[in-house]
């Protein structure tokens, strides 16, 4: 009996070590979520002290503006402004159209007319206007331009000079409020530059393309030869204006490389200092070769019995005038039909011959003192000379 109790102690020990044993690990059951919590707590706050010292270390970024849109370039003032300057040029183009052989030694030539579009800057407020010298070339010299400008105003304009070689023409209009074009003398162009081509392609009116330098071209000294432009350059625009971002003058766009006919990417621009150089040793040369243009239509000198019958007294003496071309020298004088020419340079006007001796004497760009007799007053007008007719269409 003695040895079954032990057994049965035995027996009780090891059932209370085996409960002790269950409640020690649902006690550390129950204490382990409690614990993991905390531990994951303690490490989100050192992260977050972290992270709280860094940020404050760094700068503040500046404020993020909500319904804000960037800004976008606009050129519209700097177009606007070079704008005025650039014309449309109309001419008709004269050249040979067939030829027949008419027998073993001899040709029939036939001419046929053809329309020319093209464009032009105004340089300068006396009206000159360079271009291309293939805008207004024709067989002969047999010159035919209109201008038209930005506003709508219209003239006929007298090409004045041309430089075949270099394909450039001077024209010439008579009329005032013009607005020439900035010219960038000392221009420092480098492939990568913003330009715009402004001009007149395919009778659409004026067109603003633009683009970059894409290349330079320097003769054998160095010097600025010819632009290379992506900038757009369709048929009209030759003769137009090639300008930087500040408005001014680069360029006269020129020709195009393509095999189509039609703008490739690749244009052609005669730098401005060397276009603008040539102009003006043309227009010395054209003054030097030519008389000046007064632009008035005079009928007969009148005496005692025309001047009574015209005015009601007999002593007017000089050349009625009958007309006067709009646009041309006289008119800008303010000489009107109706007007009695009386002197010219102070001398005593006593027939047509009169007139022309002291205009033909003259150059274009001279200023003369003409003296006119109207509605009972002498009036003197100083006068500007200019070159052949012109006539202005209002718009």
């Amino acid at each position: 009996m003695q040895g079954k109790t032990e057994r049965t102690a035995e027996g009780t020990v090891k059932v209370e070590a085996r409960t002790a044993l269950h409640r020690l690990a649902a006690g550390a059951r129950f204490l382990a979520w409690p614990v993991t919590c905390g531990v994951l707590f303690a490490v989100a706050v050192v992260q977050y002290q972290q992270l709280a010292r860094l940020s404050s270390a760094l700068p503040n970024p500046a404020p993020i503006a909500l319904n804000e849109t960037p800004a976008v370039a606009s050129f519209a003032d700097v177009i606007a402004t070079a704008a005025p300057a650039v014309v449309s040029i109309n001419a008709t183009s004269v050249n040979v159209g067939s030829v027949e052989r008419a027998s073993p030694d001899k040709l029939n030539l036939y001419l046929e007319e053809r329309a020319s579009l093209g464009s032009g800057v105004i340089i300068n407020e006396e009206g000159y206007i360079l271009t291309n010298l293939h805008v207004v070339d024709t067989l002969f010299d047999a010159f035919n331009a209109q201008v038209t400008l930005l506003d709508g105003r219209q003239t006929p304009a007298t090409v004045i000079a041309w430089d075949e070689a270099r394909d450039l023409a001077v024209l010439h209009i008579n009329m005032d409020d013009l607005t020439p074009i900035e010219v960038e003398m000392q221009s420092e162009l480098r492939v990568g530059d913003v330009v715009f081509a402004i001009g007149y392609p395919r009778n659409v009116g004026q067109s603003v393309s633009q683009g970059i330098v894409s290349g330079l071209r320097r003769d054998e000294s160095g010097a600025l030869d010819t632009i290379q432009t992506d900038a757009a350059i369709n048929p009209g625009n030759s003769g137009g204006a090639l300008i930087n971002r500040e408005g001014k003058l680069v360029g006269l766009n020129s020709s195009i490389l393509s095999e189509s006919g039609t703008f490739e990417g690749i244009g052609f621009a005669t730098p401005a200092q060397f276009a603008v150089a040539a102009l003006n040793d043309m227009v010395s040369q054209a003054i030097e070769a030519n008389a000046g243009y007064l632009g008035v239509i005079t009928g007969e000198a009148l005496d005692a019995r025309s001047s009574e019958l015209f005015f009601g007294i007999e002593t007017i003496r000089g050349m009625l005038v009958e007309s006067v071309d709009e646009g041309g020298a006289a008119m800008r004088a303010g000489i009107e039909p109706g007007d009695v020419i009386t002197r010219i340079q102070g001398t005593r006007v006593v027939d047509g011959g009169n007139i022309v001796a002291e205009v033909r004497n003259k150059q274009p760009g001279d200023t003369i003192e003409v003296e006119v007799y109207r509605a009972g007053q002498t009036l003197s007008l100083p006068t500007v000379l200019g070159f052949g007719q012109a006539i202005i269409i209002e718009p």
